[in-house]
């Protein structure tokens, strides 16, 4: 069985009026994306490494 299929599904979360935000909120607002997008790929990077070494353990 695979983790994954153990955590909840999520909604997407509802998409921000653009339109109404400044140059410098958008310019923000992207930048937390980006470390947020960061933030993601590290969880996935130290998931496929746990799934990795567990998979190296019972192959033995």
């Amino acid at each position: 069985m695979d983790t994954d299929e153990l955590e909840p599904m999520r909604k997407k979360p509802v998409p921000k009026d653009l339109s109404r935000m400044s140059i410098g909120d958008l310019q923000e607002y992207i930048a937390d994306l980006k470390a947020e997008i960061v933030r993601a790929e590290g969880f996935i990077a130290k998931k496929g490494d746990a799934r990795k070494g567990a998979e190296g353990f019972f192959k033995k």
